[in-house]
């Protein structure tokens, strides 16, 4: 239900031809296919998970999906030594990580968002980072807290 929400929104602010995504946390993939069968130009799945890491990869040769590439890394290094712009950052950590607030802050000290570009962080209840700079909204479906930053 969450993700359908998720993908209504993105409908009414996104053109998903030539988009580059990034997906952190990718876990088993499910939002870098969404995007990746929706005709996105590019998408980055990061998970720190070998096991992640491999299944995306063989999901994606087996739906030809060549523009999704599945990188193992942890998030935060990954972040730090990025060096590529991304027009859609989706991040779902675990719900627990004691530094969530710091993705954002990442995201945007290291200008890895284009300027009419669109993060979104998954978190849950507990989680509240509307005081983040950059914050615009929060929607939640269920037990699923979706926040959105933008430049």
């Amino acid at each position: 239900m969450a993700k359908e929400a998720l993908f209504n929104i993105l409908n009414h602010h996104l053109s998903f031809e030539d988009l580059r995504v990034l997906d952190l946390f990718a876990g088993t993939g499910n939002i870098s296919y969404e995007f990746a069968s929706r005709g996105a130009a590019q998408v980055v799945a990061v998970d720190q998970h070998m096991g992640c890491v491999q299944f995306i990869k063989k999901t994606a040769a087996d739906l030809s999906f060549d523009r999704l590439t599945a990188v193992k890394a942890d998030v935060f290094r990954f972040l730090n030594y990025c060096r590529q712009d991304f027009d859609f950052i989706f991040a779902d950590p675990p719900y627990d990580l004691n530094r969530i607030h710091l993705l954002p802050e990442l995201v945007f000290t290291k200008k890895l968002l284009q300027p009419n570009g669109l993060m979104v962080l998954e978190h849950g209840a507990e989680t509240n980072v509307s005081g983040l700079p950059h914050f615009t909204e929060q929607r939640k479906y269920g037990k699923v807290y979706f926040s959105f930053f933008a430049p």
